[in-house]
């Protein structure tokens, strides 16, 4: 079989050395995530949970939104490390955090029309709205740092600096709970405490995430300079950021909407719903760890017109992937029940939970291709063979399989994420082998 012709290659190491902190650096996010929760799940009264949770909720889905920066910077950065071209890559640089603060200012600037949409689709209680309005009136103005740090992410990335993320994201998290103890448990700032946490927590990072980026420029003998970007690299930059952005909410879309239609199924479903994606982060720790590898990689032999690396850093990062996703459907069917039981207590969310195990069972090889293919066509900055396959995976691929099947309830959810996952890896899957026989992939 061609694909473990590349089992004797030296491509192996590289690709893990890469990927390892950013599997790592996906862990501790939502494990130290939950000191926020915990924090103010010890007060006196449930709205104050619940009003973290909304606030936090909005705002977590604001900033996954803007996961385009970091893409689209990783993919330009590492062709241009490829091409060894220093000026692109620090244009590319300084367009990328000038769009970031650029969407950034404008969601600060549009956060009370925001809090009245929040308000108007979540229809909560009085209380909960008035902390969640707290906490996202103030976590907001964290976005300008946040969404540059998400560019220098992806530039420390595309330079093959897979310790520069880790440190990055393992640093916030760490600061942000110290505040949160402090702010919350000391001073009883309540949900204020948490969100100035964030706050703080995220421009301490952005302060760390210049010193790693300046330092890795000086360890690739590169010269730190502000160099303006010509009118070409803008528009191809801001082609780029929409078509992943678009991707990006459709995306959202289908996760949105299996959440709000089992809400309609009953509690029950909505809570075991809930439970079963946290399956689906755990599998998103390794495969977006191999992606991101594979971003950085299939970017630079692009920079470097070398086709044969390029089509076995591909080939590797399929080998890993799909070791990965078996070894996750091996202990999803043998510990799948132990992992639903830690998630929960209550016995009624548990049976449901169960019943639809099989389809997290078969997920993770079938949604393989998706992630590993997202990271090769990101390194290959060719977004809107991305934001296709994503349309045409969520019209044809989930909401049709779910009006077919819709008479099956939660189960037709299930079937239509499970197709949805297949469609995207089998179009993208398509178009790359077409970019192959084309012979353009480094067009």
């Amino acid at each position: 079989m061609k694909l473990f012709h590349y089992l004797r290659t030296p491509y192996h190491i590289p690709l893990l050395t890469l990927a390892a902190p950013m599997i790592l650096s996906n862990i501790s996010v939502p494990l130290l995530g939950l000191v926020d929760t915990a924090v103010i799940g010890h007060l006196s009264h449930a709205h104050f949970l619940a009003g973290i949770a909304l606030g936090s909720g909005s705002i977590a889905l604001l900033f996954w939104l803007a996961s385009f920066l970091r893409m689209s910077t990783t993919g330009e950065i590492a062709q241009a490390y490829g091409e060894r071209n220093q000026t692109r890559a620090l244009q590319s640089l300084f367009a990328s955090l000038t769009l970031a603060l650029t969407f950034a200012l404008t969601l600060v600037v549009l956060s009370p029309l925001l809090l009245q949409l929040i308000e108007q689709l979540a229809n909560p209680t009085p209380q909960v709205m008035e902390q969640a309005s707290i906490y996202f009136s103030t976590r907001i103005y964290s976005a300008p740092a946040a969404m540059m740090n998400l560019v220098l992410l992806g530039f420390m990335l595309g330079l093959q600096y897979g310790k520069g993320p880790f440190y990055v994201v393992l640093f916030t998290n760490l600061v942000n709970i110290v505040l949160d103890l402090i702010f919350v448990i000391g001073f009883e700032w309540g949900v204020a405490g948490a969100a100035w946490a964030s706050v703080i927590a995220d421009y301490s990072a952005l302060i760390l995430a210049c010193v790693l980026t300046l330092q890795l420029l000086r360890r690739k003998g590169w010269q730190f300079s502000i160099l303006t970007p010509d009118r070409t690299q803008v528009l191809h930059l801001l082609s780029l950021n929409k078509d992943i952005f678009i991707r990006s909410l459709v995306l959202q879309l289908c996760f949105s909407f299996m959440t709000f239609y089992g809400a309609r199924l009953g509690d029950n479903t909505l809570a075991a719903n809930a439970v079963l994606l946290n399956f689906l982060m755990l599998v998103s720790f390794a495969l977006d760890g191999i992606a991101y590898a594979a971003e950085a990689k299939v970017g630079q032999s692009k920079g470097e017109k070398n086709v044969t690396k390029l089509k076995a850093w591909v080939n590797v990062s399929v080998f890993w992937g799909s070791v990965f996703a078996l070894l996750y459907c091996v202990i999803f069917a043998v510990f799948g029940e132990l992992i639903i039981t830690s998630l929960t207590s209550i016995p009624s969310v548990i049976e449901t939970a169960t019943s639809y195990l099989p389809w997290l069972v078969v997920l993770p090889i079938i949604a393989m291709s998706c992630f590993l293919f997202d990271g090769v066509f990101v390194g290959l900055t060719r977004a809107r063979e991305m934001r296709n396959s994503m349309i045409i995976s969520a019209v044809c691929g989930f909401f049709l399989p779910f009006l077919i099947m819709k008479d099956l309830g939660n189960h037709a959810l299930w079937l239509s994420m499970t197709c949805f996952m297949a469609l995207r890896g089998i179009t993208l899957i398509y178009r790359y082998r077409k970019l192959v026989g084309q012979q353009a992939l480094l067009k």
